[in-house]
């Protein structure tokens, strides 16, 4: 709104010229969304413990989790609208890019509220059924896949690996499915992820702090062509994006920290999760992603050795899966578990952003 109806203004009021500058508006972006959550969290918090929408605690969990049962969930919703407020104040209208990835945060974040609110209705840890969740999640990401395929920039279907300056091989048609199964094994990491108070909230920003940089660096071509990445036409107005993602995910996590007042739910886990893949295709960091998610793929991996274990072996690996369970259960307190994989996140963000310079 500031970028469309404000800044026009600049030729009557020069210092509105300001508003054009993405690291302003990616700024003021992260703060709007911060004092959103600060402002209305506390009333959305009493909102759905009013409303008695409390998460409802695995019962073959760490016993200490069981104390968290009706704490209130689906706090990933305010996380969502002020994403969105922030960027209807400070987004550029006419970016594609913007309003696909802003698409994607609702659409996720709508099959995490049914899945939460099937939850709660039910007392139950279970929501959708499973076939259910990946049959929605499936159309969201082709529906987005395809709108990128169809009308994206001509390096859309090329496959770039960390450490090589060159694409490694147009993928063609076959980058429909490989994008596809990306988005949804994102999404649902980032759901696999969210089980320790603070854990999900800490990591994400790390991720789209790493994302802002790479989003800003992808939209430039003067730094794109020093670095020798893909140039992507309008994709620095995602850093405004990242920003306001960052700045709303530091406000949940005032709330979020041990012991929460209130958990993300899949609203915010499934939503966030699913975005950080679609921003990996457009700036064409699809292989990147593994390495700047890194705990997230740790988490989800744990999950399929723990299961294809037990199906093969009838033994377990861990004494938990996901990952963070097992450390819960080999003695470490949660926030312990939680500030040693934040600066795992850390430690693979700077490793992911050092691949751009190592090539």
């Amino acid at each position: 709104m500031f970028f469309e109806f404000v800044y026009p203004l600049v030729v009557y009021f020069t210092p509105f010229n300001i508003f054009q500058y993405l690291s302003v508006r990616g700024a003021y972006a992260a703060i709007t969304s911060l004092f959103i959550c600060f402002i209305f969290g506390p009333r959305i918090i009493e909102a759905l413990r009013r409303l008695k929408i409390g998460q409802a605690v695995r019962i073959d969990g760490p016993a200490e989790h069981l104390k968290k049962d009706g704490t209130p969930t689906m706090g990933g919703v305010f996380v969502i609208l002020s994403v969105v407020i922030a960027m209807i104040l400070w987004m550029d209208f006419s970016n594609m890019h913007v309003w696909l990835v802003m698409g994607a945060l609702v659409a996720f974040g709508s099959i995490g509220f049914l899945d939460d609110y099937l939850k709660v209705t039910r007392h139950s840890s279970d929501g959708l059924p499973a076939w259910a969740k990946l049959v929605f999640q499936f159309a969201i990401a082709l529906s987005i896949v395809l709108i990128l395929y169809f009308s994206g920039h001509e390096q859309i279907t090329y496959l770039y690996i960390p450490f090589f300056k060159y694409p490694v091989l147009d993928m063609g048609r076959l980058w429909i499915p490989f994008a596809v199964l990306l988005v949804m094994a994102s999404s649902n990491a980032g759901n696999i992820s969210d089980g320790l108070d603070g854990l999900l909230a800490g990591l994400l920003i790390l991720v789209f702090l790493a994302f802002a940089a790479l989003t800003y660096l992808s939209g430039r071509f003067d730094f794109s062509d020093y670095l020798e990445i893909p140039f992507i036409p309008g994709a620095g107005e995602l850093t405004v994006f990242c920003l306001a993602v960052t700045g709303a995910l530091i406000g949940f996590l005032w709330f979020n920290t041990h012991p929460a007042e209130v958990f993300m739910g899949d609203v915010g886990s499934l939503s966030l999760g699913g975005v950080a893949a679609v921003l990996s295709l457009i700036i064409k960091k699809e292989v990147l992603l593994f390495v700047i998610g890194g705990v997230f793929v740790l988490e989800i991996a744990s999950v399929i050795i723990q299961v294809v274990s037990f199906k093969l072996r009838g033994k377990r690996v861990f004494k938990m899966a996901p990952l963070h369970h097992h450390f819960e259960l080999s003695g470490w307190v949660e926030s312990k578990v939680v500030i040693r994989f934040w600066i795992l996140g850390g430690l693979f963000a700077i490793i992911a952003l050092s691949t751009l310079k190592i090539q």
